[in-house]
């Protein structure tokens, strides 16, 4: 009889030390899951930022040709570009789970907007420049560009917020607070000031 209720003892031991197991492992692979998600949809933000900055050097170049173009503003853009790329050079490897790091990024992303934005204010006011074609392709990939800005941001979003809702769930917040900083919460993008009355960018 002892034996059989130790038996049942172990038996039932062995049994809670496996559901706690496994239910560790799921909510650990859950996690790796989705913080993968993450970093595959920041890699796609980086992507359309990456090509916004390449579309710069052109656009400016194009730009500097008209006569008595603003020089502070071309000067915005062109310091605006550089910050973006320092920024990017230093804080990309972790900026995902770095909050500091993650709004430099997008700070230095925000400045770089809003001086492209008064640079096309500013070229409203040279008729000459905007016929031509080399600046017409330029603002067309532009404005593309700026869109699919929008679109991945809103998409890293919405990955961070799946991440986020697993890691603060109960019991997985518990799993992720044995991995300290392997599964830290994710930031989001934040509208940029003034976004509410119109893009970044509008031609």
């Amino acid at each position: 009889m002892r034996n059989k209720t130790g038996l049942l003892i172990a038996g039932a031991f062995v049994l809670v030390v496996l559901v706690l197991g496994l239910s560790v492992a799921g909510s650990y692979n859950g996690l790796v899951r989705l913080d993968q998600a993450t970093e595959a949809q920041w890699a796609q933000v980086e992507n359309t930022y990456q090509r916004r900055a390449d579309l710069v050097p052109n656009l400016v170049e194009t730009v500097k040709g008209a006569s008595n173009f603003e020089k502070e503003t071309l000067t915005a853009v062109t310091e605006a570009r550089a910050k973006v790329g320092q920024v990017t050079s230093g804080a990309v490897q972790n900026v995902v789970n770095d909050p500091a790091a993650f709004e430099r990024f997008q700070q230095a992303q925000d400045q770089l907007s809003s001086a492209l934005s008064r640079l096309m204010v500013v070229v409203e006011r040279y008729p000459d420049l905007k016929a031509t074609q080399n600046f017409r392709d330029l603002q067309s990939q532009l404005e593309g560009t700026e869109n699919r800005i929008a679109v991945e941001r809103m998409r890293f979003n919405e990955a961070a917020q799946a991440f986020n809702t697993k890691r603060n769930s109960f019991p997985t917040v518990l799993v992720a607070g044995l991995f300290g900083e392997r599964f830290q919460s994710k930031a989001y993008f934040k509208s940029q000031p003034g976004a509410e009355k119109a893009p970044a960018v509008k031609f």
